[in-house]
Formats: structure tokens, C-alpha cells, sequence
């Protein structure tokens, strides 16, 4: 059995990354987190024991949160540094297992993180799984607000519609406040099930903070550094967000990419994917739709999202001897 938490060097920062497996000959999996700054450590090391006979699995905290939070600059929080820590994990786990390649999987802002992974280094990837997949910043948060903004009137919540005509609408992905109108938005479009259909993922409370504190998978430190390090990532990373577009930057791919979505996302909006896949060129592409899934597939539909993980994964791995 592999269970290994260290602390890898990337890009001269001390950063977290948590190992699992059963087989050191197996593929191996790197998960991106979302956010940024919102580390899903705790999620994957406890909620893919049945991948993995199949794959060894990895799961880091990125620059900024959780265990990478301490002696991060704020200089140093941008999509091209974080990009080459990943390129630099990448190689790590390769040389670590002896790999020529292998498999990345990304949601929300790790599926734009995972893009331009994809973009820039492919050497190393075997395939990239996109999920809540990041599209295009600015048109992400004015279709989302508007979603809120249409739910609410709906729902007569004068409350609410005031709060959200407070904070937008957004331009180019920035509510006004920052941060914290980002926070009324994201509360109200929980809370209107376009994170999730499911009853128990309508607030960041039962979402994020009860399944991080309950999981014993972080330490105290750990714990600190994720309270001080999400907001302070997503400080300073929002406005380059908020100003990507893939329609214009990532199109050309020189290793397969797959999107798993889920069609009733409205924190990236799912209704942004299909024209932006329809221009992707790649060795092989394919968007496979869950029909009852928000945000996040790999949870609401999980049989499925898993089911179809290993027979796309698995086949790569079978035809180029991973």
C-alpha cells in the first residue's frame, strides 16, 4: 500500500502533496484542485479508495492554501507560476514512479489550470479530464449572476436580489467589494442549486468547511494555512481570471483532452463548453454530458463519473504502456 504525504519543491516553494495507491506499477492520477485556493486534499484522499486498484493517486495543495501556505508571495500568485508548478509535479511523480506520463484531472479553476497544463507541457500527459470546466472568466460570472438574479426574483427573495444588484453585475469576473461580493453570489447560487441539485450541497458550510474539518486530513497548521491562504489566493488571482478566455488562448492541444460536465453547472456555466470544445483541435477530444450533475459530476453522478473515468484513462494507459 502507497500512502505518502510530503512536501515537494516547486518553483523554490515548499509545497504539500498526498500520495495513495496500491500498486507502485499503476498509472498515476494528479488532481487539481478548484478555487484557486480551496484544496480538495481531504475529498480525494477519502473518496477514491475504489479507483485504486487502478491508479495511484495525487492530491496537492497548491501555492498558497492549506499545507503551501507558508512563505507564499503575493508576486508569485499567477496562472503562469502556477502552471509551472504543475509542469514541475508532473515531472516529480514521472521520475518519482517511473512514468513517461501521466494522467491529470481538473474541476472548476484546476480544469483551467489543467488546460493550460495541456497547452504548454503535454509531454508529460497522458490525457486531461476537465470537470466544471472554466471557459471564459468574464462571461462565467455575469451568466451566473444573472442566473442568481433570475432565481431569486422567481423566488420573490427581495433580500437576496438586493444584495446581488449591491455586488454586480460583475465585470470582467470582479463584483464589486471584491472578494466579498464574490462570497454574496457564490452563497445565493448555492443556495439556488447551481452549485448542486443536492440538498446537502446549498451552503459552503455543509460543502466545504464541515467535510475539511471532519476529515482529520489536515493538520492544525495545515488548517490555519487554508483559512488564511484561500482568500488571499483568490485576492490576488481573481482579476487574471476573470480576464482569461480559452477561445481565444487554448485551442490547439497536442495530447487528449475529455470534459465531463455537468449540465445543470451554473458556477461555470455549463452553456459556455460546447462552443469552445467544437474548436478544440486534439489528438483525441471528447465532452461526455451528466445530465443530473452541477459543478461537480465527479460528486453528484459519481458511479458514472467513475465508471467513465476508468474506461477512457485506462485504455490510454493499456495502448501506451502506462
Amino acid at each position: 500500500m502507497i500512502d505518502i504525504k510530503e512536501r515537494v519543491v516547486l518553483g523554490d516553494l515548499p509545497q504539500t502533496i498526498h500520495i495513495k495507491g496500491k500498486n507502485v506499477n499503476n498509472p498515476v492520477l494528479l488532481f487539481l484542485h478548484g478555487g484557486p485556493g480551496i484544496s480538495n486534499r481531504h475529498t480525494v484522499m477519502q473518496s477514491n479508495d475504489d479507483v485504486l486498484d487502478d491508479f495511484t493517486i495525487v492530491a496537492w495543495d497548491q501555492r498558497g492554501t492549506a499545507g503551501s501556505y507558508f512563505g507564499v508571495k503575493a508576486k508569485d500568485l499567477t496562472i503562469e507560476r502556477l502552471v509551472e508548478d504543475a509542469k514541475e509535479l508532473v515531472e516529480y511523480l514521472c521520475t518519482k514512479y517511473n512514468k513517461k506520463k501521466i494522467f491529470v484531472i481538473g474541476g472548476s479553476w484546476g480544469s483551467l489550470l489543467g488546460t493550460w497544463l495541456l497547452h504548454k507541457y503535454p509531454e508529460n500527459i497522458a490525457a486531461f479530464v476537465g470537470f466544471g470546466q472554466f471557459v471564459n472568466g468574464h462571461l462565467n460570472e455575469l451568466i451566473s449572476w444573472q442566473y442568481c438574479v433570475d432565481e431569486v426574483t422567481k423566488a420573490n427573495d427581495q433580500k437576496a436580489l438586493e444584495a446581488l444588484k449591491k455586488v454586480g453585475p460583475p465585470e470582467m469576473g470582479i463584483y464589486k467589494g471584491g472578494y466579498a461580493g464574490m462570497k454574496v453570489q457564490r452563497d445565493i447560487m448555492m443556495k439556488y442549486g447551481g452549485y448542486s441539485k443536492n440538498e446537502g450541497k446549498r451552503s459552503y458550510m455543509d460543502a466545504f468547511v464541515k467535510p475539511i474539518l471532519k476529515s482529520g486530513e489536515y493538520t492544525l497548521k495545515e488548517i490555519y494555512g487554508y483559512v488564511k491562504g484561500y482568500k488571499f489566493v483568490l485576492n490576488n488571482m481573481w482579476s487574471e481570471v476573470g480576464k482569461t478566455d480559452f477561445t481565444k488562448t487554448c485551442i490547439k492541444f497536442n495530447a487528449p483532452i475529455f470534459i465531463f460536465n455537468g449540465r445543470l453547472d451554473m458556477n461555470t456555466p455549463a452553456i459556455l463548453v460546447d462552443d469552445w470544445f467544437n474548436m478544440i483541435e486534439a489528438p483525441v477530444k471528447e465532452l461526455h454530458w451528466f445530465e443530473d450533475s452541477g459543478h461537480n459530476p465527479m460528486m453528484d453522478e459519481e458511479k458514472k463519473f467513475k465508471a467513465l473515468l476508468k474506461e477512457k484513462l485506462l485504455k490510454i494507459a493499456k495502448e501506451e504502456n502506462l
